[in-house]
């Protein structure tokens, strides 16, 4: 529980979903026991349904390198044939691409997709921007865009589904037609399929909390944009409609300027 990337944005902190988090990381070390009984009794009864690995928590945290508690949860899934999408920042992934490609030829895809969905893995990596410095200001603690995108370039070259997940994108930082057509194309050169696109959320107003966090590297570092971000946040948690709907629509016509798709598609 937690993640020592620790990145200032992460929706976790002051959020619903962030309420019994320690502050310190917390290894679940029995998470292979109850993944092994959990996938067990599914694959009984031959439910296939594709597994998520990294939402709040990243699943190749530098801890990772010690507890290889994703490497066991991998074995479980290889195991019991389930497919898998996975999302990260981090470039310990390569470390289990062996493992990853036995799970991506081996799965067993959902009946309802199995007409479509060509691999048992997806492998999506993280990233609000490509700018090296705006990155160690935001996520000093992940590795660097760059990184990210030299292995997801490794993981294509060896024949994995990849791709980008843009979120979150940054109002007035990483939001512009010409920051996101960086982006975009930075993917596309370094083998991704898709790019998908999801806006800034700020809860809470503790000290620790994402939206005071922000609001405080803003004011040190940009402090020029804190009345328009707050001005187009106003009351809510996140942006307005109109600005996700803007957001939506760029990252469309510049995906399919670059020849990539702007969803994860299963054709």
């Amino acid at each position: 529980m937690g993640c020592s990337f620790d990145c200032v944005y992460c929706y976790i902190h002051g959020s619903k979903y962030g309420e019994h988090i320690p502050s310190a990381l917390g290894v679940k070390i029995n998470a292979p026991e109850i993944l092994y009984r959990q996938l067990k009794n599914q694959a009984r009864k031959r439910d296939y349904g594709i597994i998520a690995l990294g939402s709040a928590t990243d699943p190749y945290l530098p801890q990772e390198e010690d507890y290889k508690i994703t490497q066991e949860l991998l074995k479980i899934i290889y195991r019991f044939h389930f497919p898998l999408n996975i999302l990260t920042k981090s470039t310990l992934i390569l470390r289990d691409s062996d493992l990853l490609k036995k799970i991506d030829e081996s799965a067993i895809i959902p009946l309802d997709l199995k007409s479509r969905l060509k691999h048992g893995v997806i492998i999506g990596f993280s990233f609000s921007t490509v700018n090296e410095k705006v990155a160690s200001i935001f996520e000093s603690n992940a590795p660097s865009p760059w990184k990210r995108l030299e292995t997801m370039q490794n993981l294509k070259d060896e024949g994995f589904m990849v791709g980008a997940v843009l979120m979150p994108i940054l109002p007035f930082i990483s939001d512009s037609p010409d920051q996101l057509d960086i982006m975009i194309k930075a993917v596309k050169e370094h083998g991704g399929e898709f790019v998908l696109v999801g806006g800034l959320t700020l809860y809470g107003e503790g000290p620790s909390d994402c939206k005071s966090r922000y609001y405080h590297i803003l004011e040190k570092y940009f402090p020029e944009i804190i009345t328009p971000t707050k001005t187009l946040f106003k009351f809510r948690s996140y942006p307005s409609m109109k600005y996700q709907q803007k957001i939506y629509k760029m990252v469309s016509d510049i995906a399919n300027k670059y020849r990539i798709r702007s969803r994860i598609s299963l054709e």
